[in-house]
């Protein structure tokens, strides 16, 4: 009995530290640090949340850019159920997905190069991407001007304006936010 004492005292003290105090501080810190992440990272237009910088949306009108497919269960972008298509490189599943992609991509933008980003054809693993590189977005310009009757050049400046660089070349590559940029193009619209 005399060891069985000590045991359920530190069982007791540690239960608080780690289920109290520590969430507790974290939470405080998170909120007094980084209020935008630790709240969703929502954007917020005109007093209505429109969606979070950091999930893509399921853009797929010819006047919008369209991010990476999504393999999330029941709909896509779905953030209650993220994840990939777990198909293996060699299955052929993901061949025919992949080919079907290629060709649905070169109907909807016949004034773009042959060479389709891979990006735009595979899915990403957690199904929830909200950015492509530079030159994925690049290659939907012509689709995407001749939609919204605006000229290349205006689309590339607005492309560069929702491009983000990391702070450090080796934390990654240089990336656009696709929300952002569509919820830009909207804003254009309005204007």
């Amino acid at each position: 009995m005399a060891m069985l004492r000590p045991a359920i005292l530190l069982f007791i003290l540690l239960a608080l530290v780690t289920g109290g105090v520590y969430p507790l501080v974290t939470t405080a810190l998170g909120q007094w640090w980084f209020a935008d992440q630790a709240n969703g990272s929502l954007i917020r237009q005109e007093g209505e949340i429109r969606g979070s910088r950091l999930i893509g949306q399921d853009f797929t009108a010819p006047g919008y850019f369209h991010g990476r497919p999504s393999a999330t269960a029941e709909s896509p972008y779905n953030p209650l159920a993220s994840g990939g298509s777990n198909l293996a490189g060699s299955n052929p599943e993901l061949d025919n997905a992949v080919r079907a992609r290629i060709a649905a991509l070169r109907v909807a933008n016949p004034q773009a190069s042959q060479a389709v980003p891979v990006e735009l054809v595979t899915a990403s693993g957690s199904g929830l991407d909200y950015s492509l590189t530079p030159q994925a977005v690049a290659w939907q310009i012509p689709r995407v001007a001749q939609a919204r009757q605006l000229t290349p050049v205006q689309l590339s400046q607005l492309v560069a304006e929702h491009t983000q660089k990391p702070l450090f070349s080796a934390m990654g590559g240089t990336v656009v936010n696709i929300v952002e940029l569509n919820l830009a193009l909207d804003a254009l619209r309005k204007n």
